[in-house]
């Protein structure tokens, strides 16, 4: 888990109003709400899943992005 750190915001105040009510709805916090809001728009909550779905280890990684490197650059030559 990542630390949390505090800031303020200026939204705009229909923002807070619909912020305010999806958190009663799904009893979170306001900043969670936002906090998840943010991370969906950033394509952060993308990039958590595929990690979490991958099942490849460092070396094999590496091994793949390597061989898809080389397969572009001999496709550029073409």
């Amino acid at each position: 888990m990542m630390s949390k750190v505090r800031t303020t915001l200026t939204i705009d105040e229909e923002v807070l109003r619909a912020v305010k009510v999806q958190a009663a709805r799904t009893g979170k916090p306001d900043s969670q709400v936002i906090e998840d809001a943010l991370r969906r728009d950033l394509g952060l909550d993308l990039l958590e899943r595929l990690w979490s779905r991958a099942s490849l280890n460092q070396e094999e990684a590496m091994a793949l992005a390597v061989a898809a490197q080389h397969e572009a650059r001999r496709k550029a030559i073409e």
